[in-house]
């Protein structure tokens, strides 16, 4: 993407971390379209090679739709992803405390199915937790894109925020600890305000 789209497009994704990370579980089918969006998006910016502005955009709006919409129509399938990829962080972050590297296949997968099976039985909390926590990271990484961070930018525009975001976290050494912060403040507004309202609503 040419440098010109960096700061709206960095605009656009703090918007959508801040949905995410304080209203996540309330608007969790809007905060799926979101996240296919940007996984699509990236996924096809990293597979199809576009030489120009405009196809560029096309090819990210093409694969960007068809995120979202695998997304909101694979409901339940997507919360067990969300467990899913919950599981994979918690194993990154706890390896990274312990050890040297990555951590081992079999743990990340292991955490990982734990992580799925406990997103289908405790919806709740899993979607208010992982939507908070990945939220708090869309927001930290594009407000520091849009400032005019260039490491921040090249993580976004190489797609590796989102695809490999432990790789993205050297950025700077407070970044991991906002991110957690950040991270609880939403799962504590999620639990305590804007999914309770939900709650309400229902009943």
């Amino acid at each position: 993407m040419p440098a010109a789209y960096d700061v709206p497009i960095a605009l656009l994704l703090v918007v959508g971390g801040a949905l995410s990370c304080f209203a996540g579980y309330r608007l969790f089918r809007s905060v799926l379209a979101i996240y296919g969006f940007v996984v699509g998006w990236s996924l096809a910016g990293s597979f199809v090679v576009v030489h120009n502005a405009f196809g560029a955009v096309v090819v990210g709006l093409v694969g960007g739709i068809a995120g979202a919409l695998a997304l909101v129509f694979a409901y339940f399938i997507a919360v067990g992803l969300a467990g899913a990829a919950l599981g994979a962080v918690v194993a990154h972050v706890g390896w990274s405390a312990v050890g040297v590297g990555d951590p081992p296949w079999l743990l990340v997968v292991a955490l990982a199915v734990f992580g799925a099976i406990g997103a289908i039985l405790l919806q709740r909390y899993v979607i208010a937790v992982s939507t908070a926590f990945g939220g708090a990271w869309m927001i930290i990484i594009a407000s520091l894109a849009a400032s005019g961070n260039r490491h921040a930018q090249a993580a976004v525009d190489s797609h590796n925020w989102i695809l490999s975001p432990f790789a993205t976290a050297a950025i700077a050494a407070w970044v991991p600890i906002a991110w957690i912060a950040l991270g609880l403040l939403g799962t504590t507004v999620q639990l305590g305000v804007t999914g309770r309202r939900k709650n309400r609503a229902k009943g």
